[in-house]
Order: structure tokens, then sequence, then C-alpha cells
């Protein structure tokens, strides 16, 4: 198949566009370089592949590029916690304009298979049960109790504390920060295509990715390379709340490895199917950290207490129906991944 992805020379997509060569298929990379995660000029490893530099919003530049197309790997997107709700704007007009302007490009040229960035940020916080009243949904917490350092969610019920379980892709959907709002926003868009069109859509909802290539020394980079560039500096990585803080870190070949299945298997029914992309490997984030600094001889991460606004407090995954639908099963361990992850290769963004 010739399959384009946009966003092909960021850190998931350039490692989905290894892959799918790898595999035998045709790529086209659509990038817009921003400078919130690359550097000048195209990384190096986009070397081996065709890419063009624009603007997934560019509407005659995707009529050029669509023609041909066999499937469409959208991977394109601002990503990350940002600064503040002044990255709002940015945010809506990156990754939804740009997949609403995407979707329509992609029915103009009659290509009808979808395969999307998801996101576990679309769940807010994961599945929860209390003793007493069986599963419940937190509501968000208080200032006042993140202050006091009183951190799991409780009941709403009877105020006891609740039991995290594994999400599923079932769930209802409680985005709470602008980022997953957005993520939220592009499955609704791309839903709502594919019952317009007869398209199809996997949504592959990808838990907390790490691994080389990805973006450092930015707001908008994910917490493994955020830690790791600490202990790079000779500082103990800096642990939000008291580190206990549970989620599924899944390694960006895994990730790559998933969308190659999406694309060879169609999904079980018309429109968009979800899936939960994750190792199935629970950790906590002082986990990550305290791995971190043992692999690098660092020193040890500091408990700081607090949280940011629309941070949740867990979200694990349940693996079972990316496994069932499409044969994904994570191939890196958190142990193996976190000791490569010391050295990997990470991209330095513009400081222009």
């Amino acid at each position: 198949m010739r399959i384009l992805i946009t966003g092909g020379a960021g850190f998931v997509g350039s490692h989905i566009a290894d892959r799918l060569v790898a595999d035998g298929h045709d790529v086209l990379l659509l990038d817009a370089l921003l400078p919130q995660a690359h550097g000048d000029g195209p990384p190096p490893w986009t070397g081996d592949h065709e890419l063009v530099v624009g603007d997934v919003r560019d509407a005659d530049l995707l009529a050029r590029l669509l023609p041909g197309i066999d499937a469409v790997c959208h991977q394109a997107a601002m990503v990350g916690h940002g600064v503040d709700p002044s990255d709002a704007p940015d945010y809506a007009a990156h990754n939804d304009l740009g997949t609403a302007v995407l979707l329509a490009g992609m029915h103009a040229a009659g290509v009808a298979r979808l395969v999307l960035a998801g996101s576990m940020v679309v769940y807010g916080e994961g599945r929860y049960d209390c003793p007493e009243h069986g599963r419940v949904a937190p509501g968000a917490r208080s200032v006042a109790d993140l202050d006091a350092g009183r951190y799991e969610p409780a009941c709403p019920a009877c105020g006891r504390d609740l039991v995290p379980g594994l999400v599923g892709e079932d769930a209802p959907l409680d985005p709470r920060s602008t980022y997953a709002a957005t993520k939220a926003a592009q499955e609704f868009l791309a839903s709502a295509w594919a019952r317009q069109t007869g398209g199809t859509v996997w949504s592959l909802r990808y838990h907390n990715v790490y691994g080389p290539r990805m973006p450092r020394d930015t707001p908008y980079a994910g917490v493994a390379s955020i830690f790791r560039s600490a202990l790079e500096r000779g500082e103990a990585p800096r642990v939000l709340e008291d580190g206990r803080q549970r989620r599924d870190f899944v390694h960006v070949t895994d990730v790559a490895a998933a969308n190659a299945l999406a694309l060879a298997v169609p999904p079980p029914a018309p429109g968009l199917t979800a899936l939960n992309v994750c190792s199935g490997e629970p950790h906590t984030i002082g986990d990550l950290a305290g791995e971190l600094a043992a692999v690098t001889g660092g020193p040890q991460p500091v408990v700081v207490g607090g949280a940011r606004p629309g941070d949740v407090r867990h979200v694990v995954a349940d693996p079972a129906r990316a496994r069932e639908l499409i044969g994904f099963r994570a191939a890196t361990s958190f142990a193996d991944g976190v000791r490569a992850f010391a050295t990997d290769p990470l991209r330095a963004p513009s400081r222009t």
C-alpha cells in the first residue's frame, strides 16, 4: 500500500514510517516540523523516506498529495500538557482543524482508510471501584485536597478511597485538559467522517509512549524525556504528587507495530473502532524516575508533591481488545525499554 503519514518526521510517526517500509509498504511523510518538537531542518531519520514539509491544514497541498494514497496514518498533532490555557488556540488549530481539513481532503480524493493517533487522555481518570458502591466515576480532585497531599480520588457517594482498575475502550470520554479535549474532538470528527463516507477508522489510544527520538527540553515533552533531561543536567528528577500515580508506559517501537497491524486488519464494523495501545504492564511515575536514575547512576528522584491542573491520578489500560482485534501484544518490557532509553538519541527542539 501507499500510505500517507502525517507528522511523519516526528517521534512516533518516524518509527511508523520505518516499520511500514520494513513491511514492504510505500510511505509518504507530511510534516510541518513544528519548533516545539523539531530543531532546524528535517531530522536525519527521514533521509530514507519521501518527505514533504507542509501543514496538514493546507487543503491545496493535500489535494496534490492524497490521490493514489491507499490509507492515511494521522500522527500530526500538538502533544503534551502544554504551558497553560493560552495554548488552547494552537492545540485546536493543529489537532482539530488539521484533522477536519485532512478528512475533507480524503473524501475528495476517495481515500477511505484512516488510522488515527488517539490518546488515553480522552478517558480523564481511569477505571475505579468503590468497595461499597461498585464502579464509580470520580470527579475532579480539588485544589484543597491536592495541597493537603490527598491524591487518591474519593467515591462521590461515600467519600472512601477508590480502587483503580483497568480502563477499557468502552469507558466514557472525560477529557480534563486542553490537549485531551482536542484528542476527543479528533475522534468525533473521524467518526462523523466515517459515517458520512463509509470509510473506516482505527483510533489507537496510545498510553505513555517513550523511546528514541522523543523531543526534549520542551514543555510539550513526555515525562520520560523530562526526567532524563534532568538527570543529564546532574539534577534529581522532580516527581509530582507522591510518585504513586499509575500509568502504562509503552515503547515507541510497539506503537509502530500496532499501527502496522491496524493497517493490515480492517475494523470489525463501519465507523470508528478504538483500541488501547499499551504494554499491559502498569508502573508508577516514581518507578519510571527511579529506574532511569538507577540506570544512569544519577541522583535519586525527589518527590515534591503538588499537581498540575488537569492531571489525573491513575490511568491503566486494558490491552485485551487490541490483542483480540489486531493481534497486538507489546514486545518491549519496561525494564528493557527504560534501560535503552537512558542512552537513546533524543530530538532537541528549535531554540528560535
